[in-house]
């Protein structure tokens, strides 16, 4: 074990436990599902080793070399996805090989987004070989007592139990700082979720009015939660609107089935299947709305991405009321809404759109920023590092800290406060 003593004289070391993330860290375009828990981990990974923290994931198997190096990111492997003898494998070798590749990256932090026993088990060797262990919200179903997605008695326990042994808990949301206290009894700190700035930081847009394109983006996966049915809806009584559904078309299931050839028939709008996440920026260039039509999200990268381009939303959910408090876009509940929203933001005159479109770009810039986040993150680094082993686990509810949304930068850790629960 390396000697940890002098750790204040140099940047912390950190590894995201992440095995779904080999795709996004290798630009395969293979390997599964790309979410928005997938593209931020990378992005925080790339900006701390700019600053000189060693950065690992751990990631599944898909026959890359261990130990492999993707853009200063360090991955170390599990075992492969179908490893294993059914019944036995959740023991060996999933966790087992978890513990193997944890111990080989050997950080100062481990960090675990989205729940599941995983966030137990990492929680687990963190506790056992007294290291920091950081768990992140990915979405609003994270923080329900009921764990929505948690099929087995043994996932919610495991991550019931990571989330209480956890050094920190990290919400995108002011809603999922609530929650978690109310629903699920833990504190946290809020740090906004963060997106690469297409314009490199500049404050004036390209001269363009997208708003004559008359394109509207929808970007997910054919999974029911997303609720795609309702932009098809939408498709259906708008034919002079083009609509770009960018995504996943699902696995097979009859419900995904039946979204396909629904989305087929429909003359104006355009099925572009999985775009690796380098790639879809062409896609939000030549929008003139992002559409969201999910029942429940988090803080979704789309909405990000969109603000960054000047791409206002329209959509079914509004973290925090951030879209309809600063004129972010529009918010709906049902297709009649939703059909007006788009006749009112793509209007003759251009006023709506393009203040939301100034707008969209202005919040980004103040809050979502890359190096915003990050500076949050190195700020809450600093606090539990600075402070004995005895000391670092958990805030108490009343000294949890919530960022809130600050008229400049929200993206803030200071008020952090470790509370005095005591590692054993």
């Amino acid at each position: 074990m390396n000697d940890r003593s002098h750790k204040h004289e140099r940047k912390p070391s950190i590894c995201f436990v992440a095995p779904n993330n080999y795709a996004v860290l290798s630009g395969r375009t293979d390997l599964g599902h790309i979410g928005g828990t997938e593209i931020q981990q990378p992005m925080i990974g790339r900006e701390l080793a700019c600053r000189g923290s060693a950065v690992s994931f751990v990631t599944l198997d898909h026959g890359q070399p261990d130990g492999i190096v993707h853009d200063a990111l360090r991955v170390h492997k599990m075992c492969r996805r179908d490893d294993g003898l059914p019944g036995l494998r959740f023991v060996h070798p999933r966790w087992t090989s978890l513990c193997s590749a944890m111990a080989r990256a050997d950080a100062d932090v481990y960090y675990q987004m989205n729940n599941g026993a995983e966030t137990g088990q990492v929680a687990l060797w963190c506790h056992r070989n007294k290291r920091i262990f950081i768990f992140a919200v990915s979405s609003d179903s994270n923080c329900k007592a009921a764990m929505p997605g948690l099929r087995t008695r043994r996932e919610r326990l495991l991550y019931r139990w990571g989330l209480r042994h956890a050094d920190a808990v990290i919400a995108q949301t002011e809603t999922q700082h609530r929650m978690l206290a109310d629903e699920l009894g833990v504190s946290s700190v809020l740090i906004r979720s963060c997106s690469v700035d297409p314009y490199d930081g500049h404050d004036d847009l390209p001269t363009r009015n997208n708003r004559e394109l008359r394109r509207i983006l929808w970007v997910g996966r054919f999974a029911e939660v997303k609720r795609l049915e309702m932009l098809l809806d939408v498709a259906g009584v708008m034919s002079d609107v083009s609509f770009d559904v960018v995504g996943e078309r699902g696995d097979g299931s009859a419900y995904g089935e039946n979204l396909l050839a629904r989305a087929e028939s429909l003359d104006n709008v355009t099925l572009h299947g999985r775009v690796p996440h380098a790639e879809i920026g062409r896609f939000y260039e030549q929008a003139s709305l992002l559409a969201c039509t999910s029942h429940y999200e988090g803080y979704p990268n789309t909405f990000m991405e969109a603000w960054a381009r000047g791409i206002p939303t329209v959509a079914t959910v509004d973290p925090d009321g951030v879209v309809h408090r600063h004129g972010l876009g529009m918010t709906v509940s049902d297709v009649s809404e939703f059909v007006n929203a788009v006749n009112e933001m793509l209007a003759p005159d251009g006023a709506r759109w393009h203040r939301a479109a100034r707008l969209a770009r202005g919040f980004y810039l103040e809050n979502h920023t890359v190096k915003a986040t990050v500076d949050a993150y190195s700020g809450l680094l600093s606090e539990l590092l600075g402070l004995p082993v005895g000391r670092r686990n958990r805030m108490s509810l009343g000294e949890s800290a919530s960022c809130g949304l600050a008229p400049q930068n929200t993206n803030c850790s200071r008020s952090f406060v470790p509370g005095s629960a005591t590692r054993k």
